[in-house]
């Protein structure tokens, strides 16, 4: 079993210690150095293992102070955290690059042909159409993976992208403005895929992430701007009323 297919046996591990008390609530996990010596695996297969554990509300990853036990544990496994499209972004690509690289060895021609018919309907004028078109797109790729586990963290992520309101909220006003954009970076990744090529699928599919990721930098930074002058022009208006006054 190759390392990539290793993370979701230690997400179960991780999580079976959390339900027993060894790791209680609200504590900080150990590093993931410590982790990695204590199932003999790599830290990029803890790391994986914890963003898929994040996914599901089991712990929380807080940049710059560590990895804690959530307070409250999941009883089926279906709460989503409260993450920013960022780190949903992040994870995906994480995740979906290297699916596509092992799609890229395993996918079938059918599949190849329906993906290019969902590149077709992305087009549509129809925003729910399109968002449908995307998602299964990105969830056949996840399935020529031929990883069970994938697929199933990959589906997780769909869910936070259309159930978590400030992040759909957050991928449509992204998605309303870089039509283009997405046609051809899915049309890169199906390419890549068509050639049976993994490293460029993965590559095509990590600049796909990248993009969106500067896209979505771009519009918080107008929005940012945006505040700041209605701010300044309600403050401009209030005291030149005042001065008015007198």
């Amino acid at each position: 079993m190759g390392e990539k297919r290793l993370f979701h046996s230690v997400a179960e591990q991780i999580a079976g210690l959390i339900k027993d008390g060894i790791f209680p609530a609200g504590t900080r996990l150990p590093g993931e150095r410590e982790l990695a010596e204590r199932f003999d695996v790599s830290r990029v297969t803890i790391r994986e293992a914890e963003i898929a554990l994040q996914a599901i509300g089991r712990i929380e990853i807080k940049t710059g102070s560590g990895v804690y036990v959530c307070e409250e544990q999941p009883s089926d496994g279906s709460k989503l955290p409260a993450v920013s499209a960022f780190e949903l972004t992040e994870a995906r690509s994480l995740f979906e690059s290297e699916a596509a690289a092992l799609a890229a060895r395993n996918i079938s021609d059918e599949d190849l042909k329906n993906l290019e018919d969902l590149i077709d309907q992305m087009a549509s004028a129809d925003d729910a159409v399109s968002t449908d078109a995307d998602q299964q797109f990105h969830i056949l790729i996840a399935k020529a993976s031929g990883n069970a586990a994938i697929v199933h963290t990959i589906e997780t992520l769909w869910r936070m992208r259309e159930e978590l309101p400030e992040v759909k909220a957050t991928y449509e006003s992204i998605c309303e403005t870089d039509a283009s954009y997405r046609a051809k970076e899915h049309q890169q990744i199906c390419d890549a895929l068509l050639a049976r090529d993994p490293a460029a699928a993965r590559t095509a599919m990590r600049e796909h992430f990248h993009r969106l990721i500067e896209a979505m930098l771009d519009a918080s930074e107008k929005q940012a701007l945006a505040e700041v002058q209605q701010r300044a022009s309600e403050s401009r208006e209030r005291f030149l009323s005042t001065a008015r006054l007198g």
